[in-house]
């Protein structure tokens, strides 16, 4: 379906005859990339011929799509403005912005929350920006990031918030809080963060006791706020919400406690499970309104850090699901949350998380300068297990683009700093995943990308030793690159079996990710097509690849 747009639209037409792609050409490649994100698209030349010499808009993840599809033949980034379809795009800059400025850095994360909402209300906002992801929109970020990792102030006064000192503005106070941040020195908030950040230091002081149940009230608490601006931070923008409350380190404690529950139900059921898609309420819900609040820089820094690791964990758990636009917003929210935490190995680790994603895109080189950004500003500062996951998020790049020298010392590297950890040092706890399993599980991975099969088969055999219930998809994720390495060896029986077990794991879990190296595996045992092990592999698989992740 389209919808009318006044005149031909001559710069589609222009772009595809630079490009060289026939109508039906260019019909073909949109329903392809439609179908691999689990669309069913009927475009024909006809449908082409009516968007060039109509002017027809078409509705939905089309107009990403044709931009993907030309960009893909041009061999860069094309913008919906160049092929005349800017006004198709519902929320172009939403959350895409890093600002200088604190408030601006809340209205951002908070505007990105509220059009989430919309889209899994109308069922539509992240599927009309598909094929919007654009690496390059990583550059600002992670430069500004790079220069100043961590802002002078984020206390925050709002008249009735219960704030202390003089009464003044509404808004943050603070060099630098209505302007650009300067450099944070030796002595800045960066430094003097350490292995935890601020946030890690400020994060539950010894009055927050357990996490009360949503709504309970307490001295210092703005948890009996929420609900009343809930409906403010859904309806309009976040200037327009009157009502503030003074935030306390029990409200951080409780952001913290559901940041802790979200890691285990991600790494248990897969981001797209029903527990997962409760992060970005809670981002709403809970982590807006307090944002929105009246704070101490002190209690500022935790509530920063706290929001910056569920909004994180939101964009991760959009990208496990296929929602590569979604989690590259999140992404960029986070590192700019971060920033305001003045927690700088949570900033790397948002870092890495966007390396992660540009690799796994096609964008290795991408891939290696933001993890390099992430190492290069903690050195002295995280801990030696954060920095030898870093390196390990490096080698992955490396190995994606192909260097195997470069990928081999980063691995080396790699496992270096996590052969000098110890079991007291104060790593984060977002970093409670990282094991010498993990290690050797993505080791894995960057040999199965040099074709070293021999290599990948000796780093799986240690990563499979211990399956765990509380890494269900992790394990999945390494039964396929086992399965992938003896298929590479000529053991065709050993592969079926181990794709066989990696296909009833991801059964269990809601990953696109999952089903992506499944999908990837059946590709490479195509030759074998007729041979009854296969057959009966695929057959299994159906059910999996039929099933929206």
């Amino acid at each position: 379906m389209s919808r009318e747009q006044r005149g031909p639209n001559e710069k589609l037409g222009t772009v595809l005859a630079l490009a060289g792609i026939s109508n039906a050409g260019l019909a073909r490649r949109v329903n392809d990339l439609g179908a691999q994100r689990g669309l069913t698209l009927r475009y024909d030349k006809t449908s082409v011929a009516r968007w060039v010499s109509k002017g027809m808009v078409p509705q939905g993840a089309a107009p990403h799509l044709i931009a993907a599809a030309i960009g893909q033949k041009l061999g860069r980034p094309v913008p919906l403005h160049e092929i005349g379809l800017a006004d198709a795009d519902p929320a172009p800059e939403v959350g895409l912005a890093f600002p200088r400025d604190v408030g601006e850095a809340v209205r951002a994360a908070t505007d990105l929350y509220r059009l989430d909402l919309a889209g899994r209300r109308g069922g539509g906002i992240w599927q009309s920006l598909a094929g919007s992801f654009s690496v390059s929109a990583y550059a600002t970020p992670a430069s500004r990031w790079l220069i100043t990792p961590a802002d002078p102030s984020v206390e925050r006064r709002v008249p009735g918030g219960g704030g202390t000192g003089t009464a003044g503005p509404p808004g943050f106070t603070g060099a630098g809080a209505t302007g650009p941040a300067g450099p944070a020195g030796p002595a800045g908030p960066a430094a003097a963060s350490g292995p935890g950040g601020a946030a890690g230091a400020a994060g539950v002081s010894d009055s927050a006791g357990p996490a009360a149940p949503a709504g309970a009230s307490g001295a210092g608490s703005a948890v009996t706020a929420v609900t009343a601006v809930t409906a403010a931070v859904a309806a309009g923008p976040a200037a327009e919400i009157v009502e503030h409350a003074r935030v306390g380190h029990s409200d951080v404690a409780k952001l913290r406690e559901a940041a802790e529950d979200a890691r285990r139900w991600d790494s248990k059921y897969g981001g797209g499970d029903w527990r997962s898609s409760m992060v970005p309420e809670c981002l709403r819900v809970d982590a807006a309104p307090l944002l929105l609040g009246s704070y101490s820089d002190e209690v500022g820094r935790a509530l920063f850090g706290a929001t910056a690791e569920l909004t994180r964990l939101a964009g991760w758990m959009a990208f496990d699901t296929g929602q590569q636009e979604a989690a590259q917003r999140y992404y960029i929210q986070a590192l700019r949350l971060a920033r305001a935490a003045a927690d700088v190995p949570l900033g790397g680790y948002v870092l890495a998380s966007m390396s992660l994603q540009a690799t796994y895109r096609g964008f290795a080189d991408e891939g290696v300068d933001l993890a390099q950004a992430a190492l290069e500003r903690n050195r002295g500062l995280a801990t030696a297990r954060t920095m030898s996951f870093f390196r390990l998020v490096e080698a992955r790049a490396h190995a994606k683009a192909g260097d195997g020298t470069a990928a081999a010392a980063a691995l080396k590297a790699a496992e270096g700093w996590l052969e000098r950890s110890r079991e007291g040092d104060p790593d984060p706890s977002w970093l409670g995943f990282y094991s010498y399993d993990r290690f050797c599980a993505d080791a894995a991975e960057c040999y199965r990308d040099l074709k070293l099969p021999r290599q990948v088969r000796r780093f799986t055999e240690q990563a499979l030793s211990r399956p765990t219930e509380e890494y269900v998809r992790s394990h999945g994720l390494r039964l396929v690159v086992s399965a992938v390495a003896e298929l590479e060896s000529g053991n065709l029986d050993a592969a079926c079996a181990a794709g066989t077990r990696a296909v009833e794991v991801a059964g269990r879990i809601s990953s696109a990710r999952t089903t992506e190296y499944v999908r990837d595996l059946l590709h490479r045992l195509e030759p074998y097509g007729d041979e009854p092990r296969v057959i009966e592999l695929r057959e299994r698989a159906r059910p999996l690849l039929v099933a929206p992740a």
